[in-house]
């Protein structure tokens, strides 16, 4: 199997990365998805390139399996910095948890580069894969959102 790269997010990009940000919307709210493509293009299109962003894709022989997305913030009380991982999200590919690892590897690279101090994630608690990827990679849990429809 060839080896897989990772890269900055492109413009270039967008289509694929607009896919997986609805997969990740359906994965995580089901029938409450947003799935306008429209919004997630704008959404995305607004973080590629940005200093505080890192939006990262993997690739093989030119087509991207993956991507990344952590998102640079600053504690209101404590003035810390801190990423707040929005996306990850592979295609459903041989390899699929080593991608997942290698581009969350490759962001938390690149938070610690910009200074940031810790890395904090939301996660559906149906989300078995990437509670798992979390797990491996050192995360713990720590919150748990409830929520009661009225």
């Amino acid at each position: 199997m060839p080896a897989d790269t990772v890269r900055p997010a492109t413009a270039a990009d967008l289509d694929a990365l607009i896919a997986y940000e609805i997969e990740i919307a359906r994965i995580s709210f089901a029938d409450e998805a947003i799935t306008d493509p429209e919004l997630h293009r704008k959404r995305i299109t607004g973080s590629l390139g940005k200093p505080d962003e890192v939006t990262l894709v993997a690739e093989r022989d030119g087509a991207v399996l993956g991507w990344v997305w952590l998102s640079g913030r600053r504690n209101s009380l404590t003035g810390d910095r801190y990423g707040n991982l929005r996306s990850l999200a592979t295609s459903d590919v041989p390899g699929r948890g080593a991608i997942a690892e290698l581009l969350l590897d490759a962001a938390l690279q690149a938070a610690r580069e910009r200074g940031v101090s810790e890395v904090v994630g939301k996660v559906h608690m149906r989300n078995v894969n990437m509670r798992a990827v979390y797990a491996k990679l050192g995360f713990a849990a720590e919150h748990l959102s409830m929520r009661k429809a009225l």
